[in-house]
């Protein structure tokens, strides 16, 4: 996946400075970027992500409307570090004001960030979101599941209309009666090819197995449907259609694929993770906010008695956690990692959950809008993990944020990712390429 640049000149031929700069951009970009022949600035130009210009001149003041023909954002990368040069920033804000939307990196990793999501714009139109459900909001705790935006059509055409992905929708039932028929000796042998990979904690043989074949037989389905770019499964609301979870396959998927995983179906938080992880390539997950502020309304949820002691500030803080533990955290981006036995009472007996950690310090949380023309992020801290016995949370992560009050009155979603350190200025970036507004707190 790269972007595909078309170089614009001044003048009626290239320059020496032109070509000169125009070969380093292309070395410096070559993992992220195709760059194609030279042409005149103003030339009409089909099947491109951006404009490249890698020598900027005063001519440019003149020549506003001839660099707005091509209706392609701009691109300016005039040093030889791969970065716009100083003296352009005057030139780049006069084309700013005339409506041209122009990018221009300050290092070289925020320039191959840029051809990241300008090819990812374009790939997003081919790609698919695989989710299996039948009935959602009509199983197991239906009055908290029917109030999910995220099942709704007018969410799925949202996303479609902003960013060009589909959702594609396939029964749970048929996933779950076909993963129980797969061979116990076909899930014994995928077992042998991972089991160096994966630390499984105490458990009867076949709730490992059940695991397994859901990973097969979601993997059947994903190479079947093709160009699918994240898949998800109402794993919890309709839970009584497996006899297990699909934890330990989104896990394997990723692994092996970077496949994006959704937890309960949840599309939002799957196009969030995919923008984030693709574009930035930092890591990213899933899981449930239990402000401190909230009390027993999020203690009872979770069967605890008390939220951690924490040094200062309580109201600051909250408790992280999904499914009984921390959530789904892929193991490349795990401090800690094992598959363990179910924790909730709503999934089959045999299920599995994955109690993993991701490292202490700083990280971003965020999150897509509803309206999807904007996106919430927070930076934070994991200070610490926090376990209770006998209870939801066997294992979660206890977060401080600069304003917990403000951040809960704004809060997105109850679902919300945590991202590996400090990724605001990327996140910032990442808005600019999707037209996005950025709500922080």
């Amino acid at each position: 996946m790269k972007a595909r640049l078309i170089p614009m000149f001044f003048g009626s031929e290239p320059s020496p400075e032109f070509t000169k700069q125009l070969s380093t951009v292309a070395e410096l970009l070559s993992d992220v970027a195709e760059i194609l022949s030279p042409v005149r600035v103003g030339s009409a130009a089909t099947n491109v992500d951006a404009v490249l210009v890698p020598e900027m001149l005063g001519e440019a003041y003149r020549r506003v409307e001839e660099l707005r023909r091509p209706a392609l954002p701009i691109l300016v990368i005039t040093s030889e570090f791969g970065t716009v040069a100083m003296w352009d920033w005057e030139i780049n804000s006069y084309l700013r004001d005339a409506g041209i939307t122009v990018y221009a990196p300050y290092n070289l990793a925020q320039a191959k960030l840029i051809c990241k999501g300008l090819a990812l714009k374009n790939e997003m139109r081919k790609m698919r979101f695989l989710v299996f459900q039948d009935n959602p909001g009509e199983g197991f705790q239906a009055s908290i599941f029917k109030r999910f935006y995220w099942w709704e059509q007018e969410c799925s055409q949202r996303m479609f209309d902003k960013f060009g992905i589909r959702v594609e929708r396939r029964s749970f039932r048929e996933l779950g009666a076909k993963a129980q028929a797969i061979p116990d000796e076909a899930a014994r042998e995928t077992w042998a090819q991972w089991k160096s990979r994966l630390k499984i904690g105490p458990m009867p043989e076949r709730s490992l197995l059940s695991a397994l074949k859901v990973y097969i037989a979601v993997k059947q389905e994903i190479d079947e449907a093709g160009a699918i770019a994240g898949a998800g499964i109402n794993c919890l609301n309709e839970s009584h259609f497996s006899d297990s979870t699909p934890c330990l396959a989104w896990n394997m998927l990723y692994e092996e694929r970077r496949l994006i995983w959704g937890c309960e179906a949840d599309t939002v938080s799957m196009l969030t993770k995919y923008l984030v992880n693709a574009v930035l390539d930092v890591p990213v997950m899933m899981t449930n906010m239990y402000p401190f502020i909230m009390g027993d309304a999020a203690l009872k949820h979770e069967r605890i008695p008390s939220f951690p002691k924490v040094a200062s500030e309580p109201d600051n803080h909250l408790l992280a956690a999904h499914c009984g533990y921390f959530g789904v955290v892929p193991q490349s981006f795990s401090t800690s990692w094992s598959l363990e036995r179910k924790v909730l009472a709503i999934v089959n007996d045999n299920a599995t959950a994955i109690d993993a950690r991701m490292p202490v310090g700083p990280i971003t949380l965020v999150k897509l809008s509803t309206s999807f023309d904007a996106i919430s992020v927070a930076r934070g801290e994991i200070e610490s993990y926090a376990r209770y016995k006998n209870s939801d949370c066997m294992n979660g992560a206890v977060i401080k944020v600069a304003d917990g009050p403000r951040l809960v009155d704004n809060l997105a979603s109850h679902h919300y990712i945590v991202t590996t350190g400090d990724n605001r200025a990327g996140i910032d970036l990442l808005a600019k390429l999707f037209d996005l507004e950025v709500v922080s707190y």
